[in-house]
């Protein structure tokens, strides 16, 4: 089993910055890719971005390319993501995702969830 933690969220401005964090803990040595999703009031998960534990390769969805960065610390089983340039349409509950296969844009390759936290920009 794997645990994931996240923090960080909270309220910010338009054009303001936060930046989440996932802390994996368990059969970490098991997972292969790490993810961020999003779920916006009445709308479904949306893919945001994914990175692998090993190499570093990352994923992101066009809406937050530039903006939105991921990254991990492998010594601490710690991914985070950087937000910046934030928009009252980044408003969402943001969950941390790990993947036993390699890391995707696609909600069902993730196996273990975090239990969200919450993103509200304000205009």
């Amino acid at each position: 089993q794997v645990q994931l933690v996240e923090s960080g969220g909270g309220l910010v401005q338009t054009g303001g910055s936060l930046r989440l964090s996932c802390a994996a803990s368990g059969r970490t040595f098991s997972t292969d890719g790490m993810g961020w999703f999003r779920q916006a009031p009445g709308k479904e998960h949306e893919f945001v971005t994914a990175i692998r534990w090993n190499g570093g390769n990352t994923l992101y969805a066009d809406s937050v390319k530039g903006r939105f960065t991921i990254s991990r610390d492998n010594a601490k089983n710690t991914v985070y993501l950087q937000m910046n340039s934030l928009k009252p349409e980044d408003t969402a509950v943001y969950y941390c995702a790990a993947s036993l296969g390699s890391y995707s844009d696609y909600i069902g390759d993730y196996n273990y969830w975090g239990q969200g936290t919450q993103v509200t920009v304000s205009s």
